[in-house]
């Protein structure tokens, strides 16, 4: 399998040489295991940065048997744009009491599933357009919704029609669907060791959790549910439960 584009700045993906003989090391990365690639050209780790991740020499931890060792990479510094944005509904913005107690149950269950493991590797890490349509590039900007700061955006909005079919980039398996407060309609795809990608604001979910989906299958459709401007799918990649650019991953060729 093909290593991925390498970016390693907040956001992005390191792609790390590992010297061993053995595949049967696990790797990990601020605890969390990361996703291995051999090829013809030797043994990777494949590793998501958080965009919380400060520049400077960050590390990952091989592990075989009882056996223990780090390997140092660097992240570099990126800066990401700030985007002012005004949501009618202002509870979207400033939630209310019962709204509050809706969200804090919705974000365990959506943080569960963006840092899910599944052992198996990925069948591709070229990854097709979920959907047609004008891409933005918000991934990372810091957001001002009414005038007041939020965290950062933490995937690419593409722009689409309503009822526009969103298609699974690779193949994998639907691991969370719900109608979410936030993120309105949503699917949650698990592709293998740690790659889980998520599909919000959609208008409909064709999809249902625990089926199997090949690469280009209907999850669902463009939609405006949950805090949107208007209609457009907010595409999401998690990787070792890093929100890493989306675009990192689109097959260029």
């Amino acid at each position: 399998m093909d290593t991925p584009q390498a970016a390693s700045n907040p956001g992005g993906i390191a792609v790390i040489p590992i010297q061993t003989d053995d595949e049967n090391i696990h790797i990990y990365y601020k605890k969390n295991e990361v996703m291995q690639v051999t090829n013809n050209d030797g043994h990777f780790a494949i590793v998501g940065i958080p965009l919380s991740a400060k520049p400077g020499t960050h590390k990952i931890t091989i592990k075989q048997g009882n056996k223990q060792h780090s390997v140092d990479f660097i992240v570099a510094n990126k800066d990401y744009r700030t985007q002012h944005l005004t949501i009618k509904n202002k509870r979207k913005v400033n939630p209310n009491a019962e709204d509050m107690k809706r969200i804090v149950k919705e974000t365990k269950r959506i943080k569960q599933a963006l840092a899910y493991w599944g052992d198996s590797l990925p069948t591709t890490l070229k990854l097709i357009p979920p959907v047609k349509g004008k891409r933005s590039d918000s991934f990372g900007s810091r957001r001002i919704f009414n005038g007041q700061p939020r965290k950062p955006h933490s995937g690419m909005d593409i722009s689409a029609i309503e009822g526009t079919p969103i298609h699974a980039p690779a193949a994998g398996t639907v691991i969370n669907t719900g109608d979410y407060f936030f993120n309105g309609k949503s699917v949650f795809v698990d592709h293998g060791q740690g790659l889980v990608t998520m599909y919000g604001h959609m208008s409909e979910i064709n999809v249902t959790e625990g089926q199997t989906v090949q690469q280009g299958d209907l999850l669902g459709k463009v939609g405006m549910t949950g805090r949107v401007t208007g209609a457009h799918l907010h595409w999401g990649v998690s990787l070792n439960d890093a929100r890493i650019d989306p675009a990192l991953l689109l097959n260029t060729e």
